[in-house]
């Protein structure tokens, strides 16, 4: 495979115009990237780009935007080389759709597929952020250490347990990779994921990943590929104004007890949230291995919610199961969203004001001794779907295939997501109204430098 440097009309590797910038190398200073440039999609500003490189990975405390793609994989690679290389080749794709460009074949050759599908073509950056994890299977899968890498796995990377009233379905579960794609625009949210999707999948016996010449005429679909597509789910936001806090489909503010919540009026475009308890709670430390450090673990969960159930609830049984008011987001003990909770409040009768089986009681960090983890959930709408629900009133038929897509970083696993949700699992009075379809963890490593790609410590 030939490896060309690339130029961006952003600059964004340093290069300005149209002047070639230098390629990203591996540590030994190689040229490690395939042969790609970068197309302006459109001629809009740098408005909206989000930087692709740094400390952190992008989509993690950026502010969300409003349109999610969550993308799981297995990996297929015969080697751990191949596996590299994707990983470098993905790296330069996703700097460049960041930055608003199309990927482009450097040497533009009309009689092989296009590299990109096009469909951005007009569009800007749209705030694309693209964050890559790593599951279990990536270190053991089946017993075996496909790629060497068994004895670097985090010990904080556990397999999650079955929790009480999981229904999980193999179709939203697990992953060896995943790409959490955000945007505030779906089109380039989906874009990213095919993009990146379609050089990972076998396609094209001219060259690659351990394919070879098929002569004259290319056999294309023939390449054995690196990684393939696991499962796939798309997510949205209402455009909330900046700083709010976003509702889920039962019409409640999703996300008020983050950590490292900022002042709205400091929120901007590519701004991160940030602040000593967000470190705290979401970035892994000196305690993980270095290729860790500066990262964080993800959690998702597809949880569908009972919506025609809900939507016959009342509303103050609503409030009831959240400990919050509908309409402020404020505590049932009284004051606006983001009032402390009042957990020893009772009534006349003696009573908890906010109940012991409440949302919002359960997850408190102060009943988790402190366990706090940084919530990115996004609602889904997949049409509808035969269900039977599995509380009373135990209605059966058509109903809304849609809910959330908990998405959720933190520190550690065990002593975040694990912790606070063995509890709400078994306890939280809105189990009667969700059902936990979809589950997998990630390793998102640390930030990339420009020159490195992603997770390049795991590999040295």
């Amino acid at each position: 495979m030939s490896r060309c440097p690339f130029s961006t009309r952003r600059g964004f590797l340093g290069a300005s115009g149209g002047a070639l910038a230098a390629p990203l190398l591996t540590k030994a200073g190689k040229a490690a990237v395939p042969g790609m440039t970068a197309a302006p999609a459109s001629d809009m500003s740098d408005g909206g780009a989000i930087p692709f490189f740094g400390k952190h990975q992008a989509g993690i405390a950026t502010p969300q935007q409003t349109h999610l793609v969550f993308a799981s994989f297995d990996i297929i690679a015969q080697s751990q080389s191949d596996l590299v290389r994707l990983l470098q080749d993905w790296t330069q794709a996703a700097a460049i759709m960041a930055a608003g460009d199309l990927v482009e074949p450097a040497d533009g050759n009309a009689s092989k597929p296009p590299t990109d599908s096009g469909t951005v073509r007009g569009l800007g950056p749209g705030r694309l952020t693209l964050t890559f994890g790593f599951g279990p299977g990536l270190f053991e899968k089946d017993g075996k250490d496909r790629y060497g890498l068994a004895a670097k796995r985090p010990a904080a990377l556990v397999d999650l347990p079955r929790f009480n009233g999981d229904q999980l379905e193999p179709a939203y579960t697990g992953g060896d990779l995943c790409i959490q794609a955000c945007a505030d625009d779906s089109a380039v949210a989906f874009h990213a994921i095919r993009q990146l999707a379609h050089m990972a999948a076998p396609n094209d016996a001219a060259d690659g990943y351990g394919g070879k010449k098929a002569g004259a005429t290319l056999a294309y679909n023939a390449k054995p590929g690196v990684a393939t597509l696991r499962w796939l789910q798309t997510g949205f936001l209402p455009d909330y104004p900046a700083g709010e806090t976003p509702r889920n489909l039962f019409g409640f503010k999703d996300g008020t007890e983050n950590p490292g919540r900022p002042d709205p009026a400091e929120i901007s475009h590519g701004k991160t949230i940030g602040n000593g308890s967000l470190g705290e709670a979401v970035w892994v430390g000196n305690e993980g291995p270095v290729w860790m450090q500066g990262g964080s673990y993800l959690v998702v969960r597809r949880i569908r919610m009972a919506l025609q159930h809900w939507d016959n609830t009342a509303l103050d049984f609503q409030e009831s199961i959240f400990g919050r008011k509908k309409v402020s987001g404020g505590p049932l003990t009284g004051g606006g969203e983001f009032t402390p909770l009042n957990l020893d409040a009772t009534d006349a009768d003696g009573n908890p004001v906010i109940a012991e089986n409440s949302h919002v009681r359960l997850g408190a960090a102060s009943t988790n001794d402190g366990a706090r983890i940084l919530r990115r959930a996004y609602s889904y709408n997949d049409g509808l779907k035969m269900i039977a629900e599995r509380w009373p009133p135990w209605r059966q038929g058509l109903e809304y295939e849609a809910g959330l897509i908990f998405v959720a970083f933190q520190r550690d696993p065990r002593t975040g997501f694990i912790k606070i949700f063995d509890r709400m699992s078994k306890f939280d009075m809105m189990n009667q109204f969700t059902t936990h379809t979809g589950s997998a963890i990630f390793a998102c490593p640390s930030g990339i430098a420009k020159g490195g790609f992603i997770g390049a410590d795991l590999f040295t």
